[in-house]
């Protein structure tokens, strides 16, 4: 393999640069790796507000509790990003229903950081080092064996300025911080009738999550072969 992961993630004016259904626990210990993912951006934790580095802020809870699932991903808060915690490291097994790790995301924070696409200001790959941490992944994957390549390429894409299927929430991938390896040997949820299945070998999983990306094959609505750049989900 020749670095393909990182070759592919650039695009034309890119500059190259515990256990699953488990809620989070301790509310200012992940607030603290948020703020600590992002330190290019967020500023500080300031009470209910997080505070970023060009003054503005927004408002870390929106005092509700009783949402429900499809309230948490089309109207989310910043606290409702750790509504489950993401089980890095944990075998390729089916998740818990609506355990859906990481897809629930707080857009104008993710504006903030990445640009909005559809005011052509997304800042792909460079912001918060997702080139550097793609690199590392490529140069893991260029270390395994021959018999994972068919898992890798071609690859399925990076950015594209859309919403996820059936949702008005964004995709990370307007944001420039997502890939898709082979859709050919990878399972998707809207695709399948069955119930949750992976091809995708964990060798593979295991590279991405050590640089910072977590899996969409460990959410119950899954889609085996997605990688977001999510360090604040991760140990």
């Amino acid at each position: 393999m020749k670095r393909f992961l990182l070759v592919l993630m650039l695009w034309p004016g890119a500059a190259l640069a515990g256990g699953y259904g488990a809620p989070v626990a301790d509310s200012d210990a992940r607030l603290e790796k948020l703020v600590r993912s992002y330190p290019d951006f967020i500023a500080r934790r300031d009470g209910n507000w997080l505070v970023l580095k060009d003054g503005r802020r927004f408002a870390i809870s929106d005092g509700r509790t009783d949402k429900t699932f499809d309230e948490l991903m089309e109207a989310p808060d910043i606290d409702d990003m750790f509504y489950a915690a993401y089980p890095a490291g944990a075998a390729g097994i089916a998740p818990a229903q609506e355990f859906d790790p990481g897809r629930v995301r707080y857009r104008p924070l993710f504006d903030a950081m990445y640009g909005d696409c559809e005011h052509g200001t997304v800042e792909i790959a460079a912001a918060n080092g997702v080139d550097k941490a793609l690199s590392a992944v490529s140069a893991e994957l260029d270390r395994l064996p021959d018999e994972f390549v068919k898992y890798l390429v071609p690859n399925s894409g990076t950015y594209v300025c859309r919403r996820i299927a059936g949702s008005t929430s964004r995709s990370m991938h307007a944001w420039g911080a997502a890939i898709d390896i082979n859709a050919g040997r990878a399972d998707y949820w809207r695709w399948s009738k069955a119930g949750w299945h992976n091809r995708v070998p964990m060798e593979i999983v295991a590279v991405f999550e050590r640089h910072g990306f977590i899996w969409g094959g460990r959410w119950s609505h899954y889609d085996t072969m997605h990688f977001e750049y999510r360090p604040e989900l991760l140990p």
